[in-house]
């Protein structure tokens, strides 16, 4: 098929790649000419394993393209996939502006009958706004005298379909191409029928052992994203209250994970106790979420919560320091082992450790910092919080090894679970810090550290 991907961040990229994996012929599209220099220079502008090589390949055999003229990817694409951020915007809501002008783009230049697919996470209801304006542009064109507007080509100009992703941060190429579902949303009449076709073509060979494709309504595929990231956000703000209070009452929320993760109804995904989830999805979908809810006369009581446990949860940490420490923080340093907002990523958007670094350097702490990936984009997120502070931002330092950020500090802050710190050496670790403090905000660690002589402060446990 030929497929189009208008957007060309994580998602984009990875939906564009796989699909040229399959054999799929993909023109990826962005404006942003600096990036898709680089995609064509063969860099990838994100960290995503496994994507470098995927991209590699499929640009070397010919399937897979990058360009800035919307032109030539509206023209290309049979099947033309809307990937376009959805930041939030003051009110909470998703900011529509950059999915609507990729459909005013397509509504532009498109010269026969398109297949436009929401792969951006888009509230309820947006389906019906994108193609209210891809019509408006054809609308335009046809009063201008454009032939290919008016012509019998369209006479279903457009078919719309939801087909949101479930990509992990991290894993997301695995996830795409062993999806444990498809979810696609049509709407009903001759159009949707095409579509559905179309997609059942396209997803084909992700369903030969079975299939798992799950067809809905467009409405429903919508809603079905939002309902899926807020229940994750729920179980890991629901493990957190119950980790505070677990410390209260002096059981070590560990063994209540196991124990509860063991019952098949609930299992043991997203039952970690820690800071906090943070990221691109979570926190913009739980509020996107509670926004619609509120467009329409009712409150999401539950995932409030979940966002206001969430808010809180990235200070419990810095609660533990200040307690350990005191609220005057001059003349100690800490060592940070993790920016990322999750392992095997450099996201920041969200992540528990610009709160917990701000909140240090506030109380006159100096910081030293490490994490395997995140460097560049933490240096960037990480001065724009501290933008006007200068006095705070000269107290930051980053390091390109965790035993280097560890030298002559109070204490160990660990704020990603990356793997490369599940197993130190102890010794060394001891020897290198000031005192043998450690505040695990990950879970990495098992209590009985505290033999070896570590003072050791962790969620729940």
């Amino acid at each position: 098929m030929k497929i189009s991907v208008l957007g060309t961040g994580y998602v984009g990229l990875v939906t564009g790649s796989c699909l040229a994996e399959i054999g799929n012929e993909v023109v990826c599209f962005d404006v942003d000419e600096r990036k898709v220099g680089i995609l064509r220079s063969g860099g990838v502008p994100i960290h995503e394993d496994g994507l470098p090589q995927l991209i590699e390949r499929n640009v070397r055999t010919g399937r897979l393209h990058f360009t800035t003229d919307v032109a030539r990817a509206v023209h290309h694409g049979d099947l033309i996939f809307i990937a376009a951020g959805t930041p939030p915007g003051e009110d909470g809501s998703a900011d529509l502006q950059y999915v609507l002008a990729a459909g005013r783009s397509i509504g532009r230049h498109m010269q026969g009958f398109k297949v436009v697919v929401e792969k951006s996470t888009v509230p309820v209801g947006t389906a019906g706004k994108l193609r209210a304006a891809i019509e408006e542009e054809l609308s335009k064109r046809r009063s201008d005298g454009d032939h290919a507007a008016g012509s019998g080509l369209l006479a279903l100009p457009v078919a719309i379909v939801s087909n949101p992703e479930f990509l992990k941060e991290g894993a997301a190429v695995d996830d795409f191409m062993r999806p444990d579902r498809i979810v696609v949303g049509t709407e009903p009449g001759e159009a949707g029928r095409q579509a559905r076709e179309v997609m059942t073509r396209l997803y084909a060979p992700f369903n030969r052992q079975r299939d798992r494709m799950i067809h809905m309504d467009v409405k429903a595929a919508e809603f079905t994203k939002y309902a899926a990231n807020a229940m994750l956000a729920t179980r890991i703000s629901f493990m957190n209250e119950l980790a505070n209070l677990a410390e209260k009452v002096g059981v070590d929320i560990e063994q209540v994970r196991r124990g509860v993760g063991s019952d098949p109804r609930i299992g043991y995904s997203f039952l970690y106790a820690g800071l906090g989830y943070g990221g691109s999805c979570f926190p913009k979908d739980v509020q996107a979420l509670v926004h619609t809810a509120a467009v329409h006369g009712q409150r999401l009581k539950v995932l409030e919560a979940v966002r206001a446990v969430n808010d809180a949860q990235k200070h419990v940490l810095v609660d533990k320091i200040v307690q350990r420490f005191g609220q005057d923080l001059r003349g100690r340093r800490f060592g940070v082992w993790g920016l990322a907002f999750k392992p095997d990523t450099d996201d920041m958007r969200e992540a528990p450790s610009r709160v917990v670094v701000k909140a240090l350097l506030q109380r006159g702490a100096e910081v030293v910092a490490h994490d395997p990936v995140a460097m560049a984009q933490a240096r960037e997120a990480l001065a724009g919080d501290l933008d006007g502070m200068p006095e705070l931002l000269a107290r930051l330092r980053y390091v390109d090894a965790p035993m280097e950020a560890v030298a002559d500090a109070d204490a160990l802050v660990i704020l990603t679970d990356w793997k490369v710190f599940k197993s130190p050496s102890f010794s060394a670790l001891k020897a290198a810090l000031r005192q043998p403090v450690i505040f695990d905000g990950r879970n990495l660690y098992e209590p009985e550290i505290r033999t070896q002589g570590f003072d050791y402060l962790a969620i729940g446990r």
